[in-house]
């Protein structure tokens, strides 16, 4: 029985579930948002740096102990590739990736004993997920940058610029960045800049704009 309790003195076996803790409240956040690497994803990193830089420790000696926890960032940036997906124009995933990268590292601090510093890591991470978060819908209230790629019926020119001109009744800015011929119509991708509330608008207006064969955004 003393060997019993003797083992979850391990100052190891603490290190690891603190990882286990910080990782949960990063997770939870995630899930909350339904993001690609949840709840459990998100454990399981931090679990998992944590218990390779204690795996480290112990079997390091001699001054290496780093040899395996210097690894760990290496590996973690094939998770964090996976999670990437590059559009035509547009790049998505990007703060799933560094969140399972940050968390790696609250796991690796979290291994090496040092568990305060890995909850203060913690709370920060969720400060920026999730207030941050609030501060970039607040600040596009006032401007917002989007990119739709709009289908036009046919390869008349002058459909275009009835589009531009309505998105300027709007106040909405707008930039060509690309023009293809595709189906017998016109393709054509725009970054639009303005206001939230204006570019809503202008979205329900292109409903009803019979030249407009089809809009979506990235």
């Amino acid at each position: 029985m003393d060997s019993f309790f003797d083992f979850f003195d391990n100052q190891y076996i603490w290190n690891v579930v603190v990882s286990i803790f910080c990782g949960a409240l990063i997770g939870f956040e995630r899930e909350y948002r339904n993001k690609s690497a949840g709840f459990r994803t998100i454990v399981l990193i931090c679990f998992g740096s944590a218990v390779f830089t204690v795996v480290s420790r112990m079997i390091g000696g001699n001054g290496n102990d780093d040899r395996i926890a210097a690894n760990i960032v290496t590996g973690i940036g094939f998770i964090g590739a996976g999670v990437i997906f590059k559009g035509k124009l547009s790049v998505k995933g990007l703060t799933t990736s560094a969140v399972i990268w940050s968390t790696a590292g609250v796991g690796m601090i979290a291994g090496i004993g040092e568990t305060k510093l890995a909850l203060f890591f913690t709370i920060f991470m969720v400060i920026i997920l999730s207030l941050f978060q609030q501060i970039e819908q607040l600040l596009s209230r006032y401007y917002l940058i989007r990119t739709v790629h709009v289908r036009f019926a046919t390869c008349d020119f002058d459909q275009i610029s009835n589009f531009e001109q309505e998105a300027t009744k709007f106040n909405v800015k707008f930039s060509r960045k690309t023009i293809e011929k595709l189906d017998g119509g016109l393709a054509i991708i725009y970054d639009l800049s303005g206001k939230m509330e204006n570019i809503n608008k202008f979205n329900e207006r292109l409903i009803y704009i019979p030249e407009v064969k089809e809009f979506y955004y990235n």
